[in-house]
């Protein structure tokens, strides 16, 4: 009815967009129908975001949710850090422990290190000592090399013979000479290149010193008569020989003695 009144007036008054404005307003003051409101726990209710609650709440149990394992990764964490640190504490005490019997063993080490020089030095000693006892009872002994050899020979009848013929001393004067002991030295070898070397052990030194003493007679020949001394010291000599004729070409008067070389009357180190 009003609107049918409306539209009279409205053809009443023409079509003025100023009327028209007046009238929408009226009507929109006194017939807008009242909105019912729904109950605020209903699920369509929407939150002042535009979004639904039951959206936000889905969204708050799914950053708890992260939230509770994010925690419980912590938690794994700090057990793993806990184990660890323990581990590595037990570590440290080992390493403490080792480090303590690594001190020890060194000291055991240093100590027995200087036990061991020290019986070296001791051993080296007794050694020098055995082998001045060997040259010592060698002292009376010469070695006569380059001698034939024959089967079932008296050794020292061959030596007395090789005396008188090449060393040129007097027939009485070797037939006074007195041996404890002539042998040859080492097994026989069949097929050996050369004869095996006589040992002599003169009574008398003095006897010894006479024989030796006419051992320039053999130069140029194949025969040879020396001290015997021990291996250790034979060793030695070689060395020292080439050095004394090189001295002598140089002048010196080089003499060896032993083991040891002597320079113008002085010992030579320089070995």
């Amino acid at each position: 009815v009003k609107l049918n009144e409306q539209r009279g007036q409205r053809g009443k008054f023409g079509n003025s967009p100023g009327i028209h404005r007046l009238v929408l307003r009226r009507y929109s003051h006194e017939e807008k129908p009242k909105c019912i409101s729904r109950p605020a726990d209903s699920p369509e209710t929407t939150s002042p975001t535009g979004k639904s609650f039951t959206d936000i709440l889905d969204s708050i149990d799914k950053r708890l949710s992260s939230f509770d394992a994010r925690l419980s990764l912590v938690e794994i964490l700090h057990r793993e850090f806990k184990s660890l640190r323990e581990s590595l504490e037990f570590s440290q005490q080992q390493v403490e422990t080792l480090a303590a019997e690594n001190a020890s063993l060194r000291d055991s080490v240093k100590s027995l290190t200087e036990n061991v020089t020290h019986l070296n030095e001791e051993n080296k000693k007794i050694k020098e000592t055995v082998i001045d006892l060997q040259a010592r009872s060698m002292r009376d002994n010469l070695v006569f090399s380059g001698i034939p050899e024959s089967a079932e020979e008296d050794a020292e009848a061959t030596v007395k013979s090789f005396i008188k013929t090449y060393l040129k001393l007097p027939e009485d004067t070797v037939e006074n000479i007195c041996f404890e002991r002539v042998h040859r030295l080492g097994a026989k070898k069949p097929g050996a290149p050369r004869p095996r070397p006589i040992v002599a052990k003169f009574g008398y030194f003095k006897q010894k010193e006479q024989v030796k003493s006419r051992g320039r007679e053999l130069k140029g020949t194949d025969f040879s008569v020396n001290d015997q001394f021990p291996k250790e010291i034979l060793e030695r000599r070689k060395v020292l020989f080439p050095i004394r004729r090189s001295l002598i070409q140089k002048g010196s008067r080089a003499v060896i003695a032993v083991d040891r070389l002597y320079v113008d009357g002085r010992l030579y180190r320089d070995v």
